[in-house]
């Protein structure tokens, strides 16, 4: 995500580096590489013109710290600015309104409405504990209906039954009766999307808007369409009273300027963002956190959050006790580390959030590729038990054993091995406190790290 733009600021900033200090000259060079950095990424013009307007402002009357490179200096100032481009703060879903508060689903077709309202009413069940109705009004399309049933069937919520050969007013207001009567707390419509802007979807949704009243009209945009994606933002904006905006598919081979334009485009916050095709893939917005990794900081703040959300506590404090009395790590624990990597979006949402001069080169290892947890646990279920617990059993027959059985290659298996190894190490080194030696293990497990 975004990894183009994060790489083009980083250099940027890097020639900044053998600068004593600020001044007109190095500003004005460093400025001019931002500004290709921005547009190479998709950034609408205008958007553009607005943040390097404010960057240069703030760089010319910036009196540097003893303390601070130039390049820190500017770093600090570019970040400002990005935070205050995308909104400044995280702005939540206003829900105080008597129940049901109605969620208005916008967007064109293909852009994940109905892959987010199922996020979205996941969210708001495990995160808000609301009681959630999900209603799709998409008669065009035939298998949007049936696509958000499943979603709501999977996430044990409430779906509102409708059909093709009803009006989407007519679902709507069956919906949120149904919704007064059986005391739910939100009512989520998925509506009708078109491959592009038309006066007959924009009249439609505005007449679902008239009889819904919706607390929240949220904007579903792909960030992958790039300068479109600025285009359709304006269109809805002005078609409808939108109260904020849902980014999707950030993690896909977006150049990242829909997150940077569509906020300044429609002056709407953009309240969550999504990752992923899961239903776990959904993220409050945070605008200095998304400013952060956009500088190759990270999101140090978000990856504790979600691992706080999905990690076992009980099998994570098992596992503590386990090592602190000197029982060590086996690979049955190593495979419940990875059951918990998987439940927080796999090792590449990991890998995102973390500053870039640990990770990079890591994403190019082949041992990193989410499909190898996959393998991994493949592997050791294809051990036995007391395998698992005694990894020094595996010799040659028993790895052959082992890769026939996980449809492998021998070589799988001792890298497996070698990767465990590591691991406990560096477990060892956990109990021993040891952060810095904890960081120097990371990097026999990640070689790409630096």
């Amino acid at each position: 995500m975004l990894d183009q733009l994060t790489e083009r600021l980083s250099g940027v900033l890097k020639t900044l580096r053998g600068q004593s200090r600020l001044t007109d000259a190095n500003i004005q060079d460093a400025l001019r590489e931002v500004r290709i950095a921005l547009l190479e990424a998709d950034v609408a013009l205008p958007v553009v013109k607005d943040f390097m307007q404010q960057v240069r402002e703030q760089a010319l009357g910036q009196a540097v710290l003893s303390s601070l490179t130039p390049g820190q200096a500017l770093i600090g100032i570019v970040h400002q600015a990005l935070t205050q481009l995308m909104g400044a703060h995280n702005e939540t879903l206003n829900l105080a309104t008597q129940p049901p508060a109605v969620i208005l689903m916008a967007g064109l077709q293909g852009s994940g409405k109905t892959t987010s309202s199922g996020k979205l009413a996941k969210w708001l069940k495990e995160q808000q504990k609301k009681k959630v109705l999900l209603v799709s009004c998409d008669i065009y399309r035939p298998a949007a209906i049936e696509q958000l049933q499943v979603l709501a069937q999977s996430l044990e919520i409430d779906c509102f039954p409708s059909d093709a050969g009803q009006a989407p007013e007519r679902i709507a207001h069956a919906a949120l009766d149904h919704a007064k009567r059986h005391f739910h707390d939100v009512l989520i419509v998925d509506t009708a999307g078109r491959l592009a802007i038309d006066d007959a979807m924009m009249q439609e949704i505005r007449q679902l808007h008239g009889a819904l009243h919706p607390i929240e009209t949220l904007f579903v945009v792909d960030a992958m369409q790039g300068q479109d994606a600025v285009n359709t933002a304006r269109a809805f904006g002005e078609a409808l009273p939108l109260t904020g905006v849902i980014l999707t598919k950030l993690d896909g081979d977006a150049r990242g300027g829909a997150a940077l334009s569509v906020r300044h485009v429609t002056q709407k916050p953009i309240k969550f963002v999504g990752v992923g095709e899961k239903l776990t893939g959904l993220e409050p917005f945070h605008p200095e956190r998304m400013a952060s990794r956009i500088l190759g900081m990270g999101d140090v703040l978000t990856l504790i959050e979600e691992a706080h959300r999905t990690v076992d506590r009980a099998e994570a404090e098992k596992l503590a006790q386990k090592i602190k009395k000197g029982q060590g790590f086996d690979l049955e624990d190593f495979k419940n580390q990875i059951l918990q990597m998987k439940k927080a979006g796999g090792l590449g949402a990991m890998m995102d959030k973390l500053p870039t001069q640990l990770t990079r080169g890591a994403a190019a290892n082949a041992s990193l590729d989410d499909k190898a947890l996959n393998r991994i646990e493949g592997i050791i279920n294809a051990m036995t038990p007391a395998e698992r617990r005694q990894p020094e059993l595996l010799k040659a027959s028993r790895k052959r054993r082992i890769a026939a059985g996980s449809g492998v290659q021998v070589q799988e298996v001792n890298r497996l091995l070698n990767q465990f190894e590591q691991m406990q190490k560096m477990m060892k080194m956990m109990s021993r406190g040891g952060l810095g030696k904890l960081m120097r293990g990371m990097k026999g497990i990640m070689p790409g790290l630096h």
